[in-house]
């Protein structure tokens, strides 16, 4: 199975501008976070941006960028563009790796892919991990999915989900029989399906949770939902996060 890996690259960041050009123990982070897909099995990998910035830095370590529209609400939107540039096949699986995530381990990336090859009426495929510790459950920085039996998405949410009423809001830690799971924020979908995604209008739903998932889900398409074989490192969403994940690099 060949599949395609995007990554979406704006300067523009509100918490944390000129972000995909931040430093991280000599490389830029757009660099590291292409290394991380260099070691996947993707056949091919593409840089999406719509900044010259950042084109000139990911060219200058041979990396094959696309440049895509400034109008682009999300970064899916921005892969959208890539697909239709680059001439993707309907069936080619496409897989978004935020380009704020240099510590995502390559087993996940061919994970999220082969999951979504192994479910052919899977519109998308993405991965979950547990979650441990009280204050990561109560986080609306944190995104919890709830599966069914088969492991299709059956809700996202930044609400403590499911909600356990016999023991929450009040634990100082979880029960050990409690199972709640993160959303890792790394999809695989097919070109065709994005393509159709989106034309699709703003669902209420994600409105309210700023989470463009659930706009499948409101449509009545499914995206399963894999345990993440390893637990990525953390993302870089504010000057915090980067310093955190400056001193991964250095230890």
């Amino acid at each position: 199975m060949g599949f395609s890996v995007v990554i979406p690259a704006r300067y523009a960041s509100t918490r944390l501008p000129g972000k995909p050009l931040s430093m991280i123990a000599g490389k830029t982070l757009i660099q590291r976070v292409y290394e991380c897909a260099l070691k996947s099995d993707a056949e091919d990998i593409v840089i999406a941006t719509d900044d010259a910035r950042i084109r000139e830095v990911a060219e200058s370590f041979s990396a094959t960028v696309c440049m895509t529209s400034s109008n682009h609400a999300t970064g899916t939107d921005r892969i959208a563009d890539v697909i239709r540039q680059q001439d993707y096949s309907d069936d080619r699986i496409v897989v978004n790796l935020q380009g704020d995530e240099p510590l995502m381990p390559a087993a996940v990336i061919n994970q999220v892919a082969n999951n979504l090859a192994q479910h052919e009426d899977a519109s998308a495929a993405t991965v979950s991990a547990r979650i441990h510790k009280v204050d990561e459950l109560f986080d609306p920085h944190v995104v919890k999915v709830v599966s069914n039996r088969d492991g299709y998405a059956m809700y996202f949410s930044r609400a403590s989900i499911p909600w356990d009423r016999e023991h929450f809001p009040d634990v100082a830690r979880l029960p050990p029989f409690s199972e709640h799971y993160r959303h890792i924020g790394l999809y695989a979908y097919r070109a065709g399906f994005l393509k159709r995604f989106v034309s699709w209008p703003v669902c209420q739903h994600e409105k309210v949770e700023s989470l463009e998932q659930l706009r499948i889900l409101w449509r009545g398409e499914k995206i399963h939902v894999d345990v993440a074989t390893e637990v990525p490192g953390p993302g870089i969403d504010t000057p915090e996060d980067l310093d955190k994940v400056r001193d991964l690099f250095l230890t």
